[in-house]
């Protein structure tokens, strides 16, 4: 099978079951990115769920909708053809999804903004150990920044390429993400983005010299009050030796 739409369809029995059993979604609406070919739609409705489903292949579309056709009928399945990162979408309360890995950044940040219950979601194993990653370790990043700082993220399992056809070179792992409010207020929502992409635009270097080097995120006036009044300790750190609290003691700043 050729993959289409960088997806990787789900095969496996026991790793659909196993994704279908993380989180009860008997009577919940569950909106489902990417569902392929239907294998982890098919547990869902199995276990009482009422899906809605967004799929970019137009193909796929009608293949699901032949397949489900009864489920259809009942109300209980709807599959909208669209791009998932920008095309509306129907009203959910949870999400359980196999992700398109290149759309992963996007879809997760957007779905975030939406807000949900809780997600059950499946990755590339690299990129979901980085959205994981604590604040203050050398492994955590833009992605895993903005992710903790409106939900908590778990590790749930990791499934090896033989669970899907065709074979993705990489693994995958699926978390789960409960949002939250922020541990530390943030102010200006916007403001707090354009911090965190300023600081880990080059992350190698002192917040001192991100934030000069932030020409085009941040507004340079802005740039050096803060600079002024922020303590040493901060501005000789770099990015991923910096704590939630200290990037929204940043982003607060007025």
């Amino acid at each position: 099978m050729k993959a289409r739409h960088d997806q990787h369809f789900l095969i496996d029995k026991n790793a659909i079951g196993r994704i279908a059993d993380t989180e009860d979604v008997k009577g919940k609406v569950v909106l489902e990115i990417g569902p392929g070919n239907g294998a982890l739609t098919r547990a869902l409705l199995d276990r009482g769920a009422t899906v809605h489903a967004v799929e970019l292949d137009g193909m796929l579309c009608d293949e699901l909708a032949e397949r489900f056709s009864t489920e259809i009928t009942e109300g209980r399945l709807t599959v909208t053809h669209g791009d998932a990162t920008k095309c509306p979408l129907p009203p959910f309360e949870m999400v359980v999804s196999n992700l398109p890995y290149s759309a992963s950044s996007k879809i997760t940040f957007r779905l975030l903004d939406m807000g949900f219950k809780v997600a059950v979601l499946m990755y590339q194993q690299e990129f979901a150990e980085r959205m994981a990653a604590p604040a203050g370790t050398k492994d955590c990043g833009r992605l895993s920044i903005m992710v903790q700082t409106y939900a908590t993220v778990q590790r749930c399992f990791t499934l090896p390429p033989g669970c899907f056809s065709p074979k993705p070179q990489v693994h995958s792992m699926v978390v789960k993400i409960v949002p939250r409010p922020p541990i530390f207020w943030v102010n200006d929502k916007k403001r707090y983005a354009a911090v965190v992409l300023a600081l880990f635009t080059h992350r190698r270097k002192t917040v001192r010299n991100c934030l000069r080097g932030s020409s085009g995120i941040l507004d340079r006036e802005w740039t050096e009050r803060v600079i002024a009044a922020l303590p040493e300790e901060i501005l000789k750190s770099r990015p991923e030796e910096l704590y939630l609290e200290d990037f929204a003691t940043i982003a607060n700043f007025e």
